[in-house]
């Protein structure tokens, strides 16, 4: 559950900011970020948000949001991995609205180029290092066969051992939604295991072995991205949702 509320918490903060967007249902009037092609059928986490906002507003009442609920919660399963802490900024509000189009452009594909990635995280205020620090949160979480099935069965990039194991998980046809660890060594621990995928050029997905550079400041970088335009004024807007999954 670990990698999993990381990456809500990433495509949360990637789309217009740390505003707890992303975990807003669908209605008949408003399409959000949770039907984009990156997200969709593959968020998980909402449920343990949803659980964690009961409790916290059986006692602390429409004061805690959604969106530190998200980032609070991130950080402390990431410690309990055995990664890094960093000092959580607090106060921020929760969006009413949730773009679909800005999620659909503004997230990384697992199927990009190092160029591409660049560009991606650069828009957002990253530079190279910080966005080879957030991939290292890779040490953990799965991904589907679909997202890496052409790099196995393609690309020579890759350990031709490592390819023909998860040929065995992935097939050339079918399968798409079957799940490989995105870090085949430690894939329940927060380490630096990741890169050193890398260097022997098994890394799952695409992108990541694009990322040859060493993966420090990881904590700064998630502390950077806690900060993206956060919603921190009380407006139309914003507002503390007693339900992180509609408005109030």
């Amino acid at each position: 559950m670990g990698a999993s509320l990381l990456r809500l918490h990433f495509h949360d903060c990637f789309v217009q900011g740390c505003d707890g967007s992303v975990l807003l249902d669908d209605t008949e009037n408003f399409t959000g970020k949770k039907s984009a092609l990156p997200n969709l059928n593959s968020l998980r986490g909402f449920d343990v948000i949803d659980d964690i906002k009961s409790q916290i507003e059986a006692v602390c009442p429409a004061v805690v949001s959604c969106a530190d609920i998200l980032i609070v919660a991130a950080r402390d399963f990431v410690v309990a991995l055995g990664g890094p802490s960093w000092i959580v900024k607090l106060g921020r509000r929760d969006s009413t609205t949730a773009s679909l189009s800005a999620a659909n452009s503004d997230l990384p594909s697992p199927f990009q180029d190092l160029t591409a990635l660049i560009t991606a995280f650069s828009n957002k205020g990253f530079t190279p290092q910080e966005m080879v620090a957030l991939s290292g949160s890779h040490t953990i979480g799965e991904a589907r066969c679909g997202t890496f099935r052409t790099r196995i069965y393609n690309e020579t990039n890759i350990d031709s051992s490592f390819a023909s194991t998860l040929e065995a998980n992935c097939p050339f046809t079918g399968g798409d939604n079957t799940l490989s660890p995105l870090d085949f060594t430690s894939p329940i621990k927060f380490d630096n295991a990741y890169f050193k995928n890398l260097l022997s050029q098994k890394a799952l997905l695409h992108s990541d072995q694009h990322l040859f550079n060493g993966g420090l400041g990881f904590a700064d970088a998630m502390l950077k991205m806690s900060n993206l335009t956060p919603l921190t004024t009380p407006s139309s807007d914003a507002q503390i949702r007693l339900n992180c999954r509609k408005l109030n």
